[in-house]
């Protein structure tokens, strides 16, 4: 009778150690992610487009780092003043291109504000990012300054379709400050790249190249 006490014993032993394997597995498939999203604040925001002295948190970035703006020459406020009021379709690639050019040297800030695939939708974890922007662009720091809002895709689809996505997104953006903040509809122009500027070129299809990106033109001209 010994040997089928011994043979139980492994047996027991053996499914012991299935479960214990299947328990440990099943655990480590079920670990929470170590990275999270994190929301931008109204404070991080107003820093960014009024200058900073100090570089934001991880998934922000933006320029200049410099204590101060550079002023608005008098051409760039002549053509900044040309683009104010104007819808977004009516922007020419010209006019695109020194938008993109001026916004360089002035403030600006990566918001990685997403949207839903092949959709102008605000994603629903973006929109706390959004109303951040709305509260800050809102503060005596920046009210009354002009702001671009400009739009971008990935690298999914014809460039056609994607130039005109970038443009109903950054409309988006903007109708949603205008509605839901008071802000004049003059002091944001809105422009869409398509996908011609890739936040990460690496991974063109990645969710993070679907954005929107604000920069501060830093002209109190208000509308009239």
């Amino acid at each position: 009778m010994t040997a089928p006490k011994t043979n139980l014993s492994k047996a027991a032993s053996l499914a012991g150690l299935l479960v214990a394997t299947m328990v440990s597995a099943a655990a480590a498939l079920s670990v929470t992610p170590a990275f999270a999203a994190e929301d931008v604040t109204e404070d991080q925001i107003v820093r960014a487009l009024a200058g900073p002295k100090k570089p934001l948190t991880r998934g922000l970035s933006m320029s200049p780092p410099s204590e101060a703006a550079p002023a608005v020459t008098p051409e760039q406020d002549k053509f900044l003043q040309s683009i104010r009021g104007r819808s977004t379709r009516s922007l020419s690639i010209a006019e695109r291109e020194e938008i993109a050019a001026v916004a360089k040297t002035k403030p600006n800030i990566d918001l990685e504000i997403t949207f839903d695939y092949n959709s102008a939708n605000i994603s629903q974890k973006s929109m706390p990012s959004v109303q951040a922007l709305g509260r800050a662009l809102t503060s005596p720091d920046l009210k009354g300054s002009t702001f671009v809002v400009a739009g971008h895709t990935d690298a999914a689809g014809a460039d056609g379709y994607n130039q005109d996505l970038s443009e109903r997104r950054a409309d988006a953006i903007k109708r949603y400050l205008v509605e839901k903040f008071g802000i004049a509809g003059a002091d944001l122009v809105t422009v869409g790249y398509g996908k011609s500027k890739l936040k990460d070129p690496s991974r063109p299809l990645a969710e993070v190249n679907r954005r929107v990106q604000v920069v501060n033109m830093q002209s109190k001209t208000a509308a009239k």
